[in-house]
């Protein structure tokens, strides 16, 4: 058994992470830091847990036994925590925030998209999770730029639940305005483009494709429905074969079909794809839960790379429609 420890525990991801931990068949959890919850137990704060564990927030950091921490921190906080309270070299981080997603200032961190950096990962000791929309949109391009495929155009609209804003209170998450209403924001300027340019250009290191995202505000909680298009020269018989050939040793990865619906994914740690061809332009569709996949699921699904233990341990986890 390996022994967790998890700094910044207040959050949605961190409630979904601390869930995850505890179910892990070959993970102790060892103690949960977080200032604002400090001498609270872990199912004051998130309360599905009661009846689940005895463990009370720390104020303090303690990394003595631990094999494993995970940092749950806010973005811009994981690398002055890092700064002030350096991890022995000997146990392994798994980092959910921004901060160490990007070169050059990613420093010993591997950006630990599975199914792009998999054989890497399983070397890992540092790694930097992805971002959620980063992660449906990459899931979504990736097979295209490995074989050069991207158009001089990537036209992206991507629609998230609330949770993805975090748990802090602004007035775009208060319910009477998030509820039946939609937004967009961060018009071609959103935060993660910059790691899903880097990811294409791993595959496409010539990669000229300019990528013009809309991140939508959705009047649910939780999930991304990611949809986009591009000219491609191929047709689509090839490009099923090239999504599913790219993706076959991808145990959450899925190519549907039949076009699918955001439910599919929520409360899994699944990546749902689904392709159309139009004339040039290929269509796709991705759809994940922005905290499962798209945050603390892929952190479980990094540590199992880590660890060399099978990648969906403690994550066979089923979607509920109603």
């Amino acid at each position: 058994m390996k022994k967790v420890g998890i700094i910044g525990g207040g959050g949605y991801t961190a409630g979904e992470l601390i869930r995850l931990v505890l179910q892990h068949p070959h993970v102790d959890l060892q103690s949960v830091q977080s200032k604002s919850q400090a001498g609270k137990y872990l199912y004051e704060t998130h309360r599905d847990l009661l009846g689940e564990t005895e463990l009370a927030f720390t104020s303090e950091v303690r990394y003595e036994g631990l094999d494993v921490v995970f940092l749950a921190l806010g973005h811009g906080d994981a690398r002055v925590f890092m700064e002030n309270n350096p991890v022995p070299a000997e146990i392994q981080v798994i980092d959910l925030s921004r901060d160490y997603r990007l070169k050059p200032d990613a420093g010993d961190f591997i950006y630990g998209l599975p199914e792009l950096n998999r054989e890497v990962l399983k070397a890992s000791s540092r790694v930097a999770n992805p971002g959620c929309f980063a992660t449906a949109i990459q899931l979504g391009l990736l097979p295209l730029a490995s074989q050069n495929c991207l158009g001089e155009e990537v036209h992206i609209q991507a629609i998230t639940g609330s949770t993805g804003a975090g748990q802090a209170l602004r007035e775009t998450s208060h319910f009477s305005w998030r509820n039946n209403n939609v937004s967009a924001y961060k018009v071609f300027t959103h935060q993660h483009e910059g790691e899903i340019y880097q990811s294409l250009q791993q595959l496409d290191p010539g990669l000229g494709a300019h990528l013009r995202f809309v991140p939508i505000r959705g009047n649910f909680t939780r999930g991304i429905f990611a949809s986009m298009y591009t000219v491609c020269p191929l047709d689509l018989d090839e490009i099923k074969k090239l999504y599913r050939e790219f993706y076959q040793a991808s145990p959450f990865v899925f190519l549907s079909d039949a076009n699918p619906d955001l439910k599919q994914v929520v409360n899994t740690n699944k990546a749902v794809l689904y392709l159309e061809k139009h004339g040039d332009l290929i269509y796709i569709i991705s759809m994940i839960d922005n905290l499962l996949k798209g945050a603390s699921g892929q952190a479980i699904q990094n540590l199992n790379l880590m660890q060399s233990w099978e990648e969906s341990s403690g994550l066979h986890l089923k979607a509920t429609y109603f």
